[in-house]
């Protein structure tokens, strides 16, 4: 089954405070161009997103993106038993101090201590990154495979098409030799006919070297190589377009020569019928070569 080089795929998810976003989308290329962008303070994460992608894309311009964010706060409240310490100690001395001077205090309330500052801080977590990337890289897997399936199907629409082409190009082939052995049988009773008034008003010719040159004008005007080259180019097609894997590459070669056989054939036609069916063949590999740039 054939891929098509475009595509999309987004995902979201969460572990700890950290949460996250992926982006994935391609569009054709004529290699594999593959751009990341992702945290650079997660350990081996790029490395292993390229790794992962390159094993499974083989052409496109592809862009990657991760946003990930860690929610603040998520540690909790803890008293710090340094500063408490230092805050009763602090208390002590100032009622002591009070109680000598004759002063009387109010007494203090645990909510008026933790007000202070430094006695409540918040908890900090320490991030696990390894883990994170580990999740990630396991998330990742899945973003991909939605990605395959969107070219996937996009490439199954682009089969259908691909091969009602080639079914237009076998049947414009089939009328191209029918027209050119049709036109063979015309052309010797022409070249026939020219050569007998030739051969009646002009004297000391050699008749080999013009067995010659007429032999080289139905060489000229063959187009038997071309009728035979093109249905082979069909069936080479047919065969990529079952075969497994990417096969991009291979069809945009096979559109090459496609298009140097039509182009050969019309140049050689000398005939109205057979130029018509020529560029009609012109015509549908064009078509068939635009497809071709979509696959992978």
């Amino acid at each position: 089954m054939i891929r098509s080089m475009t595509g999309f795929a987004s995902k979201s998810g969460a572990l700890g405070p950290h949460s996250w976003a992926w982006e994935l989308r391609a569009v054709n290329g004529k290699g594999l161009d593959l751009r990341i962008r992702v945290p650079d303070w997660i350990p081996g994460l790029e490395a292993g997103l390229r790794k992962i992608a390159a094993a499974d894309i083989a052409r496109g311009n592809v862009t990657l993106g991760l946003r990930v964010v860690r929610e603040e706060g998520g540690g909790g409240l803890s008293v710090s038993e340094t500063q408490l310490s230092t805050v009763l100690e602090a208390l002590n001395r100032i009622e002591t101090a009070a109680m000598d001077a004759g002063v009387s205090l109010a007494p203090s309330k645990a909510t008026d201590i933790v007000t202070m500052r430094g006695v409540l801080e918040q908890a900090v977590v320490e991030d696990d990154n390894d883990v994170l990337a580990n999740a990630l890289l396991s998330e990742f897997e899945h973003v991909l495979a939605e990605f395959n399936a969107m070219r996937s199907a996009e490439g199954t629409a682009l089969d259908k098409v691909m091969r009602d082409q080639l079914a237009q190009i076998e049947v414009l082939t089939t009328e191209a030799a029918s027209l050119a052995q049709a036109r063979a049988a015309d052309s010797v009773a022409l070249l026939k006919r020219n050569l007998a008034r030739v051969m009646d008003n002009v004297d000391g010719i050699d008749p080999d070297r013009i067995a010659a040159e007429l032999a080289m004008i139905a060489v000229k005007a063959d187009i038997t190589e071309e009728i035979d080259r093109l249905g082979a180019h069909v069936d080479a097609a047919k065969i990529l377009l079952d075969a497994d894997g990417p096969i991009g590459r291979k069809l945009d070669f096979l559109m090459q020569e496609f298009n140097r056989e039509a182009n050969t054939l019309c140049a050689k036609a000398q005939n109205s019928d057979l130029t018509r069916v020529g560029l009609a063949l012109k015509a549908v590999i064009d078509q068939l070569r635009e497809q071709v740039q979509n696959v992978e």
